[in-house]
Formats: C-alpha cells, sequence, structure tokens
C-alpha cells in the first residue's frame, strides 16, 4: 500500500483502506482518508499575504486534509483535530486507541509575515490565533473569513466525511442539524505552533482536552491567563527539557498561567509510569544528543512515547494531581 507522500499530487480525494481484523463479528479496518479543502468547499479562498494558499509546494499541495479512523476497535467518541503537519505514526497510534482524527487544513503560516514592531508587543499573536481557528475578527493584521476558520473547515471536512467514509460515523461529532461541530467531543492537539494554536482556541470554545506538545508559546503574550471556557484541568502538555522553548521558560510560562501547577508538579516520564501522579505537566531528558532542534520535534516523533501519548489523549480529566506551588523562575523577559 502507498504511503501518503504517494498522494501528494492528488487533486480530488483518495482514500486508502488498510486491512485488519474485526470487532464484535463484523469487519473492522484502519481508514485513512485524503482530500484538498478547496475540493470539498467551493467558498474556500487562498489568502497569499498570510502564506495560507492551496498551491503545490515540493509536491504537496498546501490544503491536503487528512483523516483517520480504525474501525478494528471501540469508538472513544473523540474527534483529535490535529494542528500541525500530518503525522502518520502518531495518527495510526490514536486510531488504534479508538480515537477519530482530522488533520484540517486552515492558516497556519502567518507567523513569518507579521511585521517586526508589533510580533512581540504581547497584544499581537493570541488575536491572530484567534481568527485563524474561529474565521471571526479578533485581529486587525489578518482578515481571514468564516469559511477559511479552522472550525468551519474541520465542520466541512466532517460532514464529507459522514457521507464519503460512513465506515467512519463521523455523524457522532455533529450536531442534529449538521451545523456546528459538537466541541464538547473535540480534543485540540498540535505541536509547536499548533499545540499554541489549541490552547488559544480552547480558551474560546470550550472542548473536550488540548494535548500541547512543546508548547504553548506566545511567551510575552497574556492570552494564557484569561478566563477559559475550556476547564484547565483539560489541559495536557509534554516537552523536551532541551527544546529552546522549554530552555527559554516560555513552555512552563504558559502552563502555569493556564492553570497547570493546581493539578501537579513537573513530571519526568524517563523517571515515573503513568498515569504520572496525575499531572498535566510530563517532560522528558531523553538523551538527544543535546540537539535542541531534535528536542523540538522528537515528542511526537518516535514510538516510544506511545505510553505518554495514551495518557495525554484518554487519562480522565477528573483524576488530577496534587496542587504545586508556583516556579517564580517560570518568566520570561519582554526584549
Amino acid at each position: 500500500m502507498s504511503s501518503f507522500s504517494a498522494l501528494q499530487r492528488v487533486s480530488q480525494f483518495v482514500i486508502l483502506l488498510l486491512l485488519g481484523g474485526t470487532v464484535d463479528g463484523l469487519a473492522g479496518i484502519l481508514h485513512q482518508v485524503s482530500v484538498r479543502a478547496s475540493t470539498i468547499n467551493p467558498l474556500a479562498k487562498e489568502h497569499p499575504k498570510i502564506n495560507f494558499t492551496f498551491a503545490e509546494v515540493k509536491g504537496r499541495y498546501q490544503d491536503l486534509q487528512h483523516a483517520v479512523v480504525d474501525t478494528k476497535v471501540a469508538s472513544r467518541d473523540r474527534l483529535v483535530i490535529w494542528l500541525m503537519s500530518y503525522n502518520r505514526e502518531l495518527s495510526e497510534y490514536l486510531a488504534s486507541l479508538g480515537l477519530h482524527l482530522i488533520q484540517p487544513h486552515y492558516a497556519n503560516r502567518w507567523f513569518s509575515t507579521i511585521p517586526k514592531e508589533v510580533h512581540d508587543t504581547g497584544e499581537c499573536l493570541g488575536g491572530i490565533r484567534l481568527e485563524a481557528a474561529t474565521g471571526e475578527d479578533h485581529s486587525t493584521l489578518v482578515d481571514i473569513p468564516k469559511p477559511d476558520g479552522l472550525a468551519v473547515r474541520s465542520l466541512k471536512f466532517v460532514k464529507w466525511l459522514t457521507k464519503e467514509n460512513p465506515q467512519g460515523k463521523w455523524e457522532r461529532f455533529l450536531n442534529e442539524e449538521g451545523t456546528s461541530l459538537l466541541w464538547d467531543k473535540v480534543i485540540l492537539s498540535g505541536s509547536s505552533h499548533g499545540s499554541t494554536t489549541s490552547a488559544r482556541f480552547a480558551k474560546h470554545q470550550k472542548v473536550a482536552r488540548v494535548v500541547a506538545f512543546a508548547g504553548p508559546r506566545d511567551q510575552f503574550e497574556s492570552w494564557q491567563g484569561l478566563p477559559s471556557a475550556t476547564p484547565a484541568n483539560r489541559y495536557f502538555g509534554f516537552t523536551h527539557i532541551l527544546d529552546m522553548g522549554w530552555i527559554g521558560k516560555h513552555y512552563c510560562r504558559s502552563w502555569q498561567m493556564i492553570g497547570l501547577a493546581k493539578f501537579g508538579p513537573l513530571m519526568n516520564v524517563e523517571k515515573i509510569n503513568p498515569p504520572f501522579g496525575n499531572s498535566r505537566r510530563l517532560i522528558t531528558d531523553f538523551d538527544v544528543g543535546g540537539n535542541s532542534n531534535k528536542a523540538h520535534g522528537i515528542v511526537v516523533r518516535d514510538e516510544r512515547w506511545k505510553k505518554v501519548w495514551k495518557y495525554l489523549y484518554t487519562h480522565p480529566v477528573d483524576r488530577v494531581g496534587k496542587p504545586v506551588s508556583l516556579d517564580p523562575g517560570c518568566s520570561v523577559l519582554k526584549p
């Protein structure tokens, strides 16, 4: 069976069916689906000023979206919306846990287009992230309409999947009218930039859970401390301690501002087994040869983390650790 790299020139959609076993006597298979956002929604537009396009780059259309569900296992009735480049290893593992997953195309390449003089003012990035997620006006620096916001792109994708992949039973994530996702069944998740947008959107929209790898960042912003539509015990974070975002106090600052110290201390996954004291703040010091770039991406790229991934995505949110004091050294000085 060909990999996703072989699909990167598709202009319509492709459904990959990898044969598997059975569940309760019914045939079950791993469904992997790819489709372009511009194919399923004629209202979807490009926004080249912020690098939000459909263009083919290095053999890959930028608006190619992915979905995975494994019907060999019982569904957990949760939809992971993955806000980063498609990660086949992680996606297939989450599917094996009974999670549905989509990776929609949304505005995530605007970061380098923001003027330097406003980039680190502390009043810039959060609004852009929220507009990218909602398609509503939250920033004067971008103009992203609803059809191009993460919420509508995800809705359109799930509605398309209900018709084109009925075996996946994607309709479980739609309201009766089919006009909205059932956000209380959604897990927002991503790495780095994607984890930051996940957390920002969850402040605005109540969701089932947030799983943030190597993030959240936005180290000079204040949105992390805003009242949250999503309860703080539903946020989970995991990073490597040689990640520059950790060394620079960016992640620990965000974790504290969100309120995660209320649910237990930092837990090194190399020294303690699940459930990690029911903490929401997980770290690793796994040997990466001192390579900070490797440290930044490794937490979503190695099967050795499967026990951690399972905890992050499935641990009951009402089981929490004991509160600890804030770390007074976990702060970032503005430039």
